[in-house]
């Protein structure tokens, strides 16, 4: 195989390491912050809500320029000021005294995880062979799957043993790391980076094309619905398990999710790559509905699993292959901003669930929450027919 075929290189490596390391903060803090509000604040669940979802709002705003930014001053400069923000703002949950200081905290902290991910997303983008894109984003997705299995499991372990204050040490340092990490990889000095140099000033004026890349547009409508509905399960599980007195089992949920996707995207991502996106895209859209009907449904541990396994063969196949099907058509050197865009779509749909979640529980219930879910997730098929089928 020759150097441009190769997918395991040092960069590709580090990268995947750095964006571990991002989204463990992100989930573990997920998982807890709501339980945190509402112990510590004596928080409604839609106050509890805005504190989680507040977070991906401030990711929407670190993620709308950012890659127009990475355009011109490169991706690795923008890396590094994301994981140090990151690290910074880490340190502060401490130091939160009242409701309206931890949202504020959970905002910026949301904003530099924007430019963070933005950075690493572009980066892996740039370092992939492009015959190999979809198996690559794949296996680096995997870090934000270890990620989503550990990061909910050790806060939920953690809430029942020691206090906040702990966690929020314990998810410093591992900013502190990604940080660290991040000073050591090279800038990529592929044709898309040559490129984006050249950059003349009448570009830089404002205009939509420098925030949003439209190519991406179809695929990040489908992934922002399915984020909302997703957030649903991330934001609330903890709290449904308590209802449902299975909270032991609860921390392994995101286990059994990691450890199905983990498995199944390989298989998933050389399938994109050889037979086409329909190929995939339709029975990860199936079957993350059946897994919310099946949650919706648990009266048992085991049932409670089996709609983790499911769900992970749905969303989370869906996430990588989105991400794929979203720089597929991106000209090099706006594959930053197709980057941007897939995930800003997704940010929407994140941060206006867990509110809009915590204000619906109140007469709809958990069960009644998820079976809708269902539904909207199904009816996300005929969308994707006519938007990126299309």
């Amino acid at each position: 195989m020759d150097d441009k075929q190769k997918l395991w290189s040092r960069d590709f490596l580090i990268v995947t390491i750095i964006n571990f390391f991002i989204y463990i903060v992100f989930y573990l803090l997920m998982a807890t912050i709501a339980s945190y509000t509402i112990n510590n604040f004596n928080a409604s669940t839609s106050i509890a809500g805005l504190a989680s979802g507040i977070f991906i709002i401030g990711i929407l705003f670190g993620r709308l320029g950012t890659g127009n930014i990475i355009e011109g001053i490169g991706s690795k400069k923008i890396l590094i000021i994301g994981t140090l923000s990151y690290a910074i703002v880490s340190a502060l949950y401490i130091s939160a005294i009242n409701i309206q200081l931890l949202i504020l905290i959970r905002f910026l902290h949301g904003f530099a995880y924007g430019i963070a991910s933005t950075a690493t997303g572009t980066i892996v983008a740039q370092v992939i062979p492009i015959s190999r894109r979809g198996e690559g984003i794949g296996y680096y997705s995997m870090s934000q799957i270890l990620a989503t299995a550990l990061g909910p499991f050790l806060g939920i372990f953690l809430i029942r043993y020691v206090n906040f204050k702990v966690i929020f040490i314990i998810t410093s340092f591992i900013a502190i790391m990604s940080f660290a990490i991040s000073i050591f990889i090279r800038q990529p000095v592929s044709g898309e980076t040559k490129n984006v140099r050249t950059s003349s000033g009448p570009e830089r004026k404002f205009k939509v094309s420098n925030f949003i890349e439209g190519t991406a547009i179809p695929i990040s409508i489908l992934i922002m619905i399915l984020g909302f509905n997703y957030s649903s399960i991330l934001t609330f599980i903890s709290l449904y398990s308590k209802e449902l007195n299975l909270e032991k089992i609860a921390s392994f949920f995101f286990i059994v999710y990691s450890i199905v996707v983990v498995f199944s995207r390989p298989i998933s991502g050389r399938l994109l790559d050889a037979k086409g996106p329909n190929f995939v895209i339709y029975p990860c859209l199936l079957l993350f509905s059946i897994g919310l009907v099946v949650l919706s449904l648990t009266e048992r541990g085991a049932t409670f699993l089996l709609s983790a396994a499911i769900i992970g063969l749905g969303y989370g196949n869906f996430l990588s292959c989105g991400q794929a099907i979203s720089i597929k058509n991106a000209p090099p050197n706006r594959l930053g901003l197709a980057t941007a865009t897939y995930y800003i779509f997704l940010d929407i749909g994140f941060g206006i669930g867990p509110y809009l979640f915590g204000s619906l529980i109140s007469f709809m219930g958990y069960k009644g929450l998820y079976m809708f879910m269902a539904i909207v997730t199904l009816a996300s098929i005929p969308l994707y027919l006519s938007l990126v089928r299309r």
